[in-house]
């Protein structure tokens, strides 16, 4: 393939992936990666690297804006974050061993059901905006885990508070450690864990999950980086595009509903994620 039509189609398709990754809160890399591995051929290794990458691009992009709008509740990400960081150290160190084991089908294998346990639980959660109703826990209280923003959606404002932290903590641990295996964001995790577990608004989860998304990736990045695990020429457009399509997303998330949001990807990765499985078992 020529190498300027090649940056032109990686750039407009991660421009997409970074929409996608941007309004659910999950990280364009979810989309990105497969693509890379079914349509592009490039290796399992290098394809985790870009999507390393992809996820700082996203999260730079969206998680300033949600900032801006006050959506993203810093506080609480990084609190979380003493988590996620060594999840993602241990899982990128996992997969630089796997890559030399030459056990990268088996890598892929795992990528796809991975994929495929995001689905589900994406889909999954309150349909209101507000938080549920539940007291906070002596460390929540401690740390004053809570805030306040205006939802654009019903025109109301929002209080939370973050209740259980523990759990959420265990959570984040595997989410960083899911992150840093392969290359993705581990946002549905990181959603999953602030609105079931900290009980805070799906909009407040979501935005802060792109957030911590940029800090867990760069400690899985420098592991992969330091690996040769990131391609310059696939990386680079990769980055432009999902920061631009995140950018987007970001701008579109606090006038959306929250089914609208769960159900914009589930086809798309269900698919690929399918794919994905069937060429680790040697099927494609």
């Amino acid at each position: 393939m020529d190498l300027a039509l090649l940056v032109v189609l990686l750039v407009l398709i991660s421009v997409l992936a970074g929409l996608v990754g941007s309004l659910v809160g999950l990280g364009g890399a979810v989309v990105m990666i497969p693509v890379l591995l079914v349509f592009f051929g490039v290796s399992v290794p290098d394809a985790i690297g870009t999507g390393a990458i992809t996820i700082l691009a996203t999260s730079s992009s969206s998680g300033a804006a949600y900032v801006r709008d006050r959506l993203s509740d810093l506080r609480i990400g990084m609190f979380l974050e003493i988590a996620t960081v060594p999840g993602a150290l241990i899982g990128a160190t996992l997969t630089v061993f796997l890559t030399h084991a030459d056990l990268t089908d088996g890598l892929l294998v795992a990528l796809g059901v991975v994929l495929l346990a995001v689905v589900p639980g994406s889909l999954r959660g309150p349909k209101d905006e507000s938080a549920a109703a539940h007291p906070p826990d002596d460390r929540s209280v401690r740390l004053h885990l809570e805030g306040t923003y205006l939802d654009r959606a019903t025109g109301a404002p929002v209080h939370y508070r973050a209740a259980e932290t523990t759990p959420a903590l265990g959570v984040m641990f595997g989410a960083g450690l899911v992150s840093g295996t392969f290359g993705i964001g581990a946002g549905v995790f990181k959603v999953f864990a602030l609105e079931h577990y900290l009980r805070l608004p799906m909009k407040v989860s979501t935005a802060t999950s792109n957030f911590m998304m940029g800090v867990t990736a760069a400690a899985g990045a420098g592991v992969l980086f330091a690996a040769g695990y990131v391609n310059p020429l696939i990386a680079g457009p990769v980055a432009i595009g999902t920061a631009v399509g995140a950018y987007v997303g970001s701008r579109i998330l606090p006038r959306l509903h929250n089914q609208t949001i769960r159900w914009i990807f589930a086809p798309v990765v269900v698919i690929l994620a399918v794919e994905t499985i069937l060429r680790g078992l040697g099927v494609l």
